[in-house]
C-alpha cells in the first residue's frame, strides 16, 4: 500500500514563480523516506499542500488513498508535521500544547494523558512538562513539536529539519526513537540538510531540485553517485610528512591533522588498515564538506549534460 502517492503536482504562485512542476512520488507505507534539496528546490511547498497548508495548482495527492482534493478530513487524520519554523504557542505550557493537540483529534480523559506523557518522556521533555514554552531552548522546541506532532499517532509522519539546533547526543537519541517509531508502523518522511542523518536512518530518497524530481531511488543506489569524498582526521600523534596510501589522496593541515580524498571505489576501512599499518592512529574523523551539496551538484550537473546532449 502507498502511504503518499503525488501525481503531476504543480504549484505557481502569484508571484509567477513556479516552485513545482509537475512532480510524480510514490512512498510506500513503513517506509523511513528521505526528501532532499537545495534550498528553494520545493520540498517545503510540496510538503504545504499535502498537509492542506498550501493550496496547489494542478495534480493530485493521496494519503494512504484519501484524496486531499475528495477526503481531506480523512488525509489530515492520517499525517503528523513537524514544520521547519517553530509555530508553538509559546506563552502555554509544554504540557497543555501536547494535551490540547490531542484534543483537536478527539483524544480525551486517560488516554490523552498517557499519551502526552509517552511522547514528552520519548523526547526528554516530561520534567519539563509545567514550563512555558518560550523558555524552552531551540532544541527543546523542536522535540515539543515532535511530541506534539506524535499525540493523535499518525500513520505518516512529515519531518521538516527536525533536528536543527539539536545538540548531538540528544540529535542521536531522537534518531532511536524515529527507527523504532518506524519499526513500529509508521511511515516517515525526512527532510534534513545532513546526508548523514538521511543514510543513517533512511531506506529510499527523493531529491528535488527547481521543482522537478531529478532522482528517486534506494539510498545505496544515490550515495554510489558521490564521485568523491574528503574527511579530515585529527591524528593522535603529529607526523612530519603526509603518508603515501594507495588509492588515497592525502594531505597535511597542521602536524595533527590529515586531510585524506577518496574516489567511490574505495571504502574507509581500507583507509584505517593503510594508517595502522604505518602506525597512524586516528582520534576523530569529519567531512571536510557537505556530502549533501556535492551530492547536489553532482546530480544537478548530470541532469544538465543529458538535456544538452539531446
Amino acid at each position: 500500500m502507498q502511504a503518499l502517492t503525488i501525481r503531476n503536482l504543480r504549484k505557481t504562485y502569484a508571484s509567477g514563480n513556479e516552485a513545482l512542476k509537475g512532480i510524480d512520488l510514490n512512498v510506500e507505507a513503513g517506509d523511513f523516506y528521505a526528501l532532499l534539496g537545495p534550498n528553494g528546490a520545493g520540498k517545503t511547498t510540496a510538503i504545504g499542500i499535502i498537509t492542506s497548508l498550501i493550496n496547489k495548482s494542478a495534480g493530485e495527492v493521496e494519503v494512504f488513498g484519501h484524496s486531499i482534493d475528495s477526503d481531506l478530513e480523512a488525509a489530515k487524520s492520517c499525517i503528523g508535521l513537524v514544520p521547519q519554523e517553530i509555530n508553538l504557542n509559546l506563552w502555554d505550557s509544554v504540557y497543555n500544547i501536547v494535551s490540547n493537540q490531542a484534543g483537536y483529534y478527539g483524544i480525551a480523559g486517560k488516554v490523552a494523558h498517557g499519551r502526552v506523557e509517552k511522547y514528552l518522556r520519548s523526547m526528554h521533555l516530561w520534567d519539563r512538562r509545567a514550563d512555558i514554552a518560550r523558555h524552552l531552548s531551540g532544541g527543546m522546541k523542536r522535540r515539543l513539536m515532535i511530541a506534539r506532532a506524535l499525540v493523535h499517532e499518525p500513520r505518516l509522519l512529515i519531518l521538516d529539519e527536525p533536528t536543527a539546533g539539536v545538540d548531538i547526543e540528544i540529535r542521536r537519541s531522537m534518531w532511536k526513537f524515529l527507527e523504532e517509531i518506524n519499526e513500529a508502523g509508521t511511515t516517515i518522511i525526512l527532510t534534513t540538510h545532513y546526508l548523514e542523518e538521511a543514510e543513517s536512518l533512511c531506506r529510499n530518497i527523493g531529491i528535488i531540485d527547481g521543482g522537478k524530481i531529478i532522482e528517486d531511488a534506494k539510498m545505496s543506489t544515490v550515495l554510489r553517485k558521490l564521485q568523491r569524498e574528503v574527511v579530515i582526521l585529527s591524528l593522535a600523534n603529529s607526523v612530519a610528512v603526509a603518508p603515501q596510501l594507495e588509492g588515497f589522496a592525502t594531505k597535511l593541515r597542521g602536524e595533527n591533522e590529515l586531510e585524506v580524498e577518496k574516489g567511490p571505489d574505495r571504502d574507509l576501512n581500507e583507509l584505517f588498515v593503510q594508517l595502522n599499518a604505518k602506525d597512524i592512529k586516528v582520534v576523530s574523523m569529519r567531512n571536510k564538506a557537505n556530502r549533501l551539496e556535492e551530492l547536489f551538484i553532482g546530480l544537478v550537473e548530470g541532469k544538465q549534460a543529458e538535456n544538452s546532449s539531446v
